[in-house]
């Protein structure tokens, strides 16, 4: 028989008279922001992952984390990463890709996102259109400045477009995740709103990375509200202070920091979440300049965990 104690019992008292109080809207009166798994996305702890896919799964479960985002397969086949992600006692909903990929044909592509589980295709970096550069592949860090142009953008709009109802039919969800160089301007409008504007709400959605949008000085919650309901994922990264608005990516990616100990309103961007439409949040740490990987995603973790909204 399950005991329960004093304080969980007017714990749980009060929970249900304040969920009566505003006519069965819940009210969270503890942490874990909108009472969802909190995510990790694994390239945090790449060369971890890498080297020990299986048991760097079993240590981010152990941290607590309930899901987490895959940014490669490494050397596994879908079904057999599936299986880790399973044995460790965690769900993932979402994977990442990138434009270059979805240059080629995508079937296979898609098939393998099927067998691995996963419920969302995400575009994580740009490309240029076929024929103005040589394919640049996405580095292992962010010490580089690409330049991507307006004709770029209006390609990927295209493609988004085609490979988001691929994915439809697939039974998954597309959608891009942004950096801060995605809001260098064209004609006065970021290039982002762009790609948002060409491309259709019901087949590509948006992962907004918190960090890399306060990067080029905007205001992820604007960006929340301006896309209601077309925000599903989020990227929790923090920012330290002294920073200068910036969309060049090579000289973007110098204040990344643990969520909470940096100068973005985590409470607020989640107050914002559930009209954006979010349902699904992970931590991300492109470099971890200040401690071990795994004992920067322990911190974020924590953090969240007993943050209130």
């Amino acid at each position: 028989m399950h005991l329960v104690n004093r304080r969980d019992f007017l714990r749980g008292s009060a929970a249900v008279a304040t969920l009566a109080a505003t006519g069965g809207r819940a009210l969270r009166l503890w942490g874990n922001p909108l009472g969802l798994p909190i995510g990790l996305e694994l390239y945090t702890v790449r060369k971890e992952f890498l080297a020990d896919p299986k048991g760097t799964l079993q240590q981010v479960a152990a941290i607590g984390y309930g899901e987490v985002e895959l940014f490669s397969f490494g050397k596994n086949s879908p079904s057999e990463l599936k299986q880790m992600v399973d044995a460790a006692g965690l769900k993932a909903p979402a994977g990442h890709c990138s434009a270059e990929d979805l240059k080629k044909d995508t079937t296979p592509l898609v098939d393998d996102f099927r067998e691995a589980g996963l419920q969302y295709m995400v575009c994580a970096f740009p490309a240029h259109r076929p024929g103005a550069q040589q394919p640049m592949a996405h580095p292992a860090g962010h010490g580089f400045s690409p330049s991507f142009d307006q004709d770029d953008y209006k390609w990927m709009a295209e493609v988004f477009n085609q490979t988001g109802e691929k994915c439809r039919q697939a039974g998954l969800t597309f959608g891009y995740h942004n950096h801060n160089l995605d809001f260098k301007t064209f004609d006065d409008k970021p290039a982002l709103d762009e790609l948002m504007a060409n491309t259709d709400p019901n087949l590509v959605k948006l992962e907004l990375d918190c960090y890399w949008a306060a990067r080029a000085g905007k205001d992820p919650v604007d960006y929340m509200k301006r896309y209601a309901g077309r925000v599903p994922l989020l990227h929790v990264k923090d920012m330290k202070s002294g920073t200068t608005p910036t969309t060049d990516i090579g000289k973007g990616g110098d204040a990344f920091t643990e969520a909470g100990h940096g100068v973005i309103d985590w409470k607020r961007i989640f107050e914002a979440a559930p009209d954006a439409g979010v349902k699904h949040y992970f931590v991300e740490q492109d470099r971890c300049d200040d401690g071990e990987p795994m004992n920067c995603a322990k911190v974020s973790y924590e953090y969240l965990k007993n943050l209130q909204v």
